[in-house]
């Protein structure tokens, strides 16, 4: 067992030193029947103080004095102690979970006007700024500068009343913002009760943000799960704090710093020995400090404007070594009184300024690796970065593609890499400008959302577990369900991530069991019973859909809505499909070797097999028995770009008058049908293949040649 921390009576912030709960505490509890209303009201009083205590040292000054074991066990003992004797009260740190979710933000007036800091990049213009200050208070005045990071996060007004949490607001438009108490409440970086002697009403300014390293875990997280990372922490802080979901708030690893004081009311009747506010920036930061509050420790005296800049630059150049972002310093004139004589400006104030550092461009560091498992089971390795701008774009995440990508490009975790925008959308690593890491990075062998065994497939790696890997089988929820399959209004990522989380939805057949999970599927937050029975109207609707539908939304590797009405046409039931060799799968038209042999693995997967024989229990694909007529017979069409209806229609026109339509172009296509914004390699093909071209007109005359109709006819 570790040894006690050392603990000085005297640094302690909310508990007794003599507090049991405090170092190396004796997590045995006695049995909570055993207790008296009055020995559970003592160790509540304890646990409280304690947990207090805990989270100051852990969030405010990190040096935790116990393990985050130990903590749970002390946290999970308070619950069970409020619980069973009622002692449940506003500020206790129970409250920061558990929260419910809120109708809608209120709005809410800041005690004094959160202004904005003007602020530069160019060292003159801090030097102009100093100029006016000293012009304004005189040549002869001594001016100081107090210099503090400039956070990048999601500015708040938090108020404590008789040092008791009672409110917290957004900035907004500087004079009201956005009420987000209750968010605010789950921080656990925010004391619900001050320490010390506050004055009777304080209103501080603070910045929520989330450290960078839980910033990159929690991208981790969203990436394995399949869902877009956020593009940096002040988006992910920003996006956090205005949930309504009170519990989502508390899951995430928010944090806040306080920088400044906002309102400073003491008690009429206060003693002599009250305190009073102080009278320098500075000072205000040591009292804030003294109260319990979260204060970052990068603070420095500057003797002049010089100094001040010299500052900008040291902590510009330690940037990347903390673990909170910031984009430059805040310099504000130290005497409180020379800041009440500059005063403000209509929306910033005349005695500060803040020194940005310039964008971070193009080249920065892989602060993770992770493997996000696709809806068919292939592993794609995504660079988790710091976030980096790239021709005008926040990056935080680049593709690296597959395994023998990374061991091309000899990228590791920790390494400085070069970032790029392929086509000026998806990000990727280019090149390793510095290698830092210790060791390469190995690629894993198992899956990461399953533990199966990963197969290799040439540079392509992928989980061989299929429809029942827990990633690939959301993946494929959300796919059945979308306009490329059944089409099921109101299954998109979210409320299957949600259906998932409950655990209403583990595999497709379960969507069919929604109708004797109705009061379940209604109880979950945001829906109701009228959401709960449009779902299962809309899932009992697609019991009997038309096979090539079905084909599709299985999300078999290869087989896209064209290649699944070419399977449907050709075997007419589902059963042909499933059964056909690769050999039949190949007489196909569109279907090579490389298709037939997917479809076949697809379905010859033990795992697959099962979940189809399960689906097949309620679903009944229908027998394509489509009456094609021949007037176009033996042509081949293949389109591109948009047409004025959906391709998909097109592509069953022509097939129901004979002729096929294909994916790809080759020497066997007869008309490529070129839409609106199409793409290049279909056209460099039909070029090579000298293939004719029609415009959309061109292929509306020539069905017309053919008694043939374009657009069909509604309906």
């Amino acid at each position: 067992m570790s040894q006690p921390a050392e603990v000085d009576g005297d640094d302690l912030r909310y508990a007794d030193p003599d507090n049991p709960y405090l170092t190396e505490p004796d997590t045995e509890f006695a049995p909570v029947e055993e207790l008296d209303a009055d020995d559970a009201a003592a160790e509540v009083d304890l646990l409280r103080a304690a947990l207090r205590e805990h989270d100051h040292r852990y969030y405010a000054r990190n040096d935790p004095l116990i393990a985050d074991r130990t903590y749970d066990a002390l946290f999970t003992r308070l619950v069970e102690l409020e619980d069973a004797f009622d002692l449940d009260t506003a500020d206790s740190p129970t409250r920061r979970v558990g929260g419910g979710t809120l109708d809608e933000l209120g709005e809410v007036k800041h005690a004094a006007p959160m202004l904005s800091i003007d602020q530069s990049g160019d060292a003159e213009d801090v030097r102009e700024f100093d100029e006016r200050v000293r012009r304004t208070l005189g040549e002869d005045a001594e001016v100081t500068y107090s210099c503090e990071p400039k956070f990048d996060g999601l500015s708040v007004e938090v108020v404590y009343e008789d040092g008791r949490y009672v409110q917290a607001a957004t900035r907004g438009d500087g004079r009201v913002g956005d009420d987000v108490t209750e968010q605010v409440r789950a921080i656990r970086s925010v004391p619900e009760r001050l320490a010390g002697d506050p004055p009777e009403t304080l209103a501080v300014r603070g910045e929520v943000f989330i450290p960078r390293d839980a910033f990159q875990e929690h991208n981790r997280e969203r990436v394995e799960a399949g869902k877009e990372p956020f593009a940096n922490p002040r988006n992910a802080a920003a996006g956090t704090l205005r949930q309504l979901d009170i519990d989502a708030v508390a899951e995430r690893p928010l944090d806040c710093f306080f920088y400044d004081v906002l309102g400073w009311e003491s008690d009429g009747d206060a003693e002599p020995d009250s305190p009073t506010r102080p009278d320098t920036n500075l000072g205000e930061l040591d009292a804030l400090r003294s109260f319990g509050l979260h204060v970052n420790d990068r603070a420095e005296l500057a003797a002049d404007i010089e100094a001040a800049i010299d500052y900008r630059d040291r902590l510009a150049a330690e940037r990347e070594g903390l673990n909170y972002e910031i984009d430059g310093v805040v310099i504000k004139v130290n005497d409180r009184a020379a800041c009440e004589e500059l005063g403000t400006k209509s929306r910033s104030y005349r005695w500060a300024f803040a020194y940005k550092f310039p964008a971070r461009h193009e080249v920065t560091t892989v602060e993770d690796i992770v493997v996000q498992v696709g809806r068919t089971g292939r592993l794609t390795p995504v660079a988790l970065l710091d976030p980096v701008d790239v021709g005008g774009v926040t990056v935080s995440r680049a593709t690296l593609h597959n395994p023998d990508e990374i061991a091309s490009l000899g990228v590791a975790v920790g390494d400085e890499v070069r970032v790029k925008r392929a086509g000026d959308v998806i990000p990727q690593v280019a090149e390793v400008v510095e290698s830092r890491s210790d060791a390469p990075y190995e690629f894993p062998d198992e899956c990461p959302a399953c533990g199966t065994a990963v197969e290799r497939d040439g540079p392509l790696a992928f989980c061989p577990n299929g429809l029942a890997c827990p990633a690939q089988a959301e993946r494929a929820v959300v796919h059945y369900a979308s306009r490329g399959g059944l089409d099921i209004e109101g299954l998109g990522e979210e409320s299957v991530e949600q259906l998932r989380e409950a655990g209403l939805v583990e595999t497709l057949p379960d969507l069919y069991r929604l109708p004797d999970r109705r009061e379940e599927l209604a109880e979950l937050d945001g829906w109701g019973e009228t959401s709960a029975d449009n779902l299962i109207r809309e899932v009992e609707a697609s019991t009997e859909p038309e096979l090539a539908a079905f084909l599709a939304a299985l999300g078999i590797h290869e087989v896209g809505a064209a290649t699944a009405r070419s399977l449907a046409r050709h075997f007419g039931t589902f059963e042909a499909v499933r059964t056909a060799s690769e050999a039949e799968l190949q007489a196909v038209d569109d279907i090579g070797e490389t298709v037939a042999r997917t479809v076949r693995d697809f379905f010859e997967t033990e795992q697959n097999a099962r979940v189809i024989d399960d689906l097949l229990r309620f679903v009944d694909p229908q027998s394509d028995d489509t009456e094609t007529g021949d007037a176009l017979a033996g042509l081949t069409f293949v389109f591109t770009g948009s047409l004025s209806t959906a391709r998909s229609e097109a592509q069953d026109l022509v097939e129901a008058h004979g002729a096929n339509a294909t994916s790809s172009v080759s020497g066997n296509t007869d008309y490529l049908v070129v839409g609106e914004s199409p793409g290049t390699s279909k056209r460099e093909d039909a070029e090579a293949n000298d293939v004719d071209e029609l415009d959309e007109e061109g292929f509306a005359d020539f069905l017309a040649e053919h008694g043939i109709e374009w657009p069909p006819e509604e309906g």
